[in-house]
């Protein structure tokens, strides 16, 4: 993976009292997220998690753009990424990558898995295509992967595969932030361990951040240094993991702490 650049600027993304609302059939209001402040750095490695409906993947919509807030902004570098001009755009992208909880609507079916990954390195990094193939190679393979299925397109590879796949799209142009969508979701859990750990890794190696979103508290807790917990388009908790495992308060959280407590060590191998 690409080595870390110390001229780089840090990269912020910034809610301010940002929320979402669609609107249903008849008119009917759904807040899908409720008005949120929060700050990300490269310093950060937070942790979201929540059930089905509670905000989340609206929320992770919202940090790539591909959302936006009803009321309040969301910024990067202290600009509303609806006001981004192109060499800004260019930035966020270079700086900002998501890896989505659907893989296989992420990819062009048309593309090898290596034309996908090597796009962003020829595109964001300014790569000559020699170089750009030796990146995929040593990305692919720190995540477990033979490089010769780089060849194949998306549908011909194992759904596991392929989210390891989207994981190196993202890793391999060294961002500095790494937004996951329930990144491990698809994965075995004996491969679930090695693929956190090189997260893990990459960011500590790399001074990236990292925003993990989960509908799961154990390998959410494994990873991330700060969690939120969301239910119903709220964050009802908030808090360093240890905190929020040994003190939580709100109903839902306590919840989820009970059922991490009895299956933690099955659903995150050391």
């Amino acid at each position: 993976m690409a080595a870390a650049d110390p001229q780089r600027e840090l990269t912020t993304i910034e809610f301010h009292a940002a929320t979402r609302v669609f609107t249903g059939r008849g008119g009917a209001k759904h807040t899908a997220v409720q008005p949120l402040d929060l700050m990300l750095t490269p310093a950060d490695r937070l942790g979201i998690v929540g059930e089905s409906g509670s905000g989340k993947s609206t929320l992770v919509r919202m940090m790539v753009g591909l959302e936006h807030p009803s009321a309040g902004t969301v910024e990067f570098n202290g600009k509303p990424l609806t006001r981004l001009n192109r060499p800004d755009l260019r930035g966020f992208r270079r700086e900002v990558q998501l890896v989505a909880q659907d893989t296989a609507g992420s990819f062009d079916p048309r593309r090898t898995l290596r034309d996908a990954i090597r796009r962003p390195v020829l595109e964001l990094l300014g790569k000559d295509r020699k170089a750009a193939d030796a990146l995929v190679d040593e990305t692919v393979a720190a995540l477990e992967l033979d490089p010769a299925l780089t060849d194949r397109y998306p549908h011909q590879v194992s759904g596991g595969q392929r989210q390891r796949f989207s994981i190196a799209r993202a890793l391999v142009v060294n961002p500095k932030l790494v937004i996951c969508d329930e990144a491990v979701s698809a994965l075995d859990v004996s491969v679930q361990g090695t693929v956190l750990n090189l997260l893990k890794a990459h960011c500590e190696q790399n001074g990236a951040g990292l925003v993990f979103v989960s509908h799961g508290l154990p390998a959410t807790a494994f990873i991330a240094e700060e969690l939120v917990v969301m239910y119903r388009g709220a964050v009802v908790e908030r808090g360093p993991t240890l905190d929020v495992l040994h003190h939580s308060t709100h109903p839902y959280t306590r919840s989820l702490v009970d059922a991490y407590r009895t299956t933690a060590r099955e659903e995150v191998p050391a």
